[in-house]
């Protein structure tokens, strides 16, 4: 699986090729899928180009998406779009467009409440295990883990050199993940080492301007096209040299 983290949190100054309207959203999701992604992540955004988890962005984003493409489509309930864990359930409850599924953070405030609702109400839930912090420890008591899509395991460590073995130390505590598919990813100067590990280890993976703004050779990426295709080329490498050397153990650097 290769999905596509079309902007994130990112504005228009990252530079143009972020799509930060509904419209440019559905023709880079497009453009992405044509590459090879099997699965978006969005972040619905504000005419001013901030997150929210308001019902008429979704409303306008979520469709324009789908009718370009035929993967699913996702969103972030990050607390940032909504820091008050109240009024965030009563967003979610308010939507009259519903995403197939969303991404939840477990180490921010309300995240099981966030979680339980969005169950409820039909929409799969990542589970957010962001390195650094007590998530992988509290999703490994919720009653809610075996129900969840998938974990996200996101390494939040960028410096390229160190974000490897974050990743590893990410994975080990999260251990079994209640049995759930596991997608690993990284961000910055982070993203392309994490993801070449995910190629070795047969994760599924993402990539695309939420992550990353530079191609591996360091050019600054056109779209979330380019860094689909180069994701999956570097994927695809990561994995032959597994075969190479030995099943289950990838070769070179991510050793």
């Amino acid at each position: 699986m290769m999905q596509v983290c079309l902007n994130g949190s990112r504005t228009a100054a990252d530079g143009v090729a972020v799509p930060l309207t509904p419209e440019a959203m559905a023709d880079s999701a497009a453009g992405a899928v044509a590459a090879g992604a099997t699965d978006i992540h969005v972040h619905p955004k504000t005419p001013c180009g901030q997150d929210t988890l308001s019902p008429r962005v979704l409303a306008q984003t979520l469709p324009a998406i789908r009718e370009r493409v035929a993967v699913p489509v996702g969103v972030t309930t990050g607390a940032w779009a909504e820091p008050d864990p109240a009024a965030r359930l009563e967003r979610i409850r308010a939507w009259t467009v519903l995403p197939d599924h969303a991404s939840v953070n477990w180490h921010e405030p309300g995240a099981e409440e966030t979680a339980a609702l969005l169950m409820e109400l039909g929409v799969g839930v990542e589970a957010g295990i962001w390195s650094g912090t007590d998530g992988a420890e509290r999703f490994a008591a919720s009653p809610l883990g075996p129900r969840v899509l998938r974990v996200l395991a996101e390494v939040t460590d960028t410096d390229p050199s160190d974000a490897v073995a974050a990743a590893h130390e990410l994975l080990s505590a999260i251990g079994s993940a209640h049995g759930r598919p596991v997608l690993l990813h990284g961000e910055d100067a982070g993203a392309w080492p994490v993801l070449r590990l995910s190629g070795g280890l047969g994760l599924a993976t993402r990539i695309g301007l939420e992550d990353a703004l530079v191609l591996p050779d360091g050019k600054r990426a056109g779209s979330n096209a380019d860094l689909v295709a180069a994701g999956l080329a570097e994927y695809g490498a990561s994995r032959a040299g597994v075969t190479r050397d030995r099943p289950g153990r990838p070769s070179g650097g991510n050793r």
